[in-house]
């Protein structure tokens, strides 16, 4: 069951998982975090982003980094808690639980 934050959220499908879409304060805001592995889903879409932090998360996520057309333009692996990561001019990041 996904995450009551993620109900209502549009879903759309990038890189072959279906995800929910991050339109809310409260969805971009919290993204992932604070959830356990089996809690977080198959991720999360975040619009209009670029760059993204993996504080008061528990498990490593593989971060996408897209642009406006949903093409993956960087990609980092395994990004464990406590971490930063950007790319400049990316329209969109794709988070995936690893």
């Amino acid at each position: 069951m996904a995450p009551s934050r993620f109900e209502n959220l549009p879903r759309r499908t990038v890189g072959g998982h279906e995800v929910p879409v991050a339109t809310g304060f409260r969805a971009r805001a919290l993204g992932l975090s604070l959830l356990d592995r089996e809690d977080a889903g198959p991720g999360l879409l975040i619009p209009r982003c670029a760059a993204v932090h993996t504080f008061g998360m528990r498990f490593a996520l593989d971060v996408h980094f897209l642009d406006a057309d949903g093409i993956v333009l960087s990609t980092r692996p395994a990004v464990p808690p406590r971490r930063f990561v950007s790319h400049r001019g990316a329209a969109a990041v794709l988070e995936i639980p690893v």
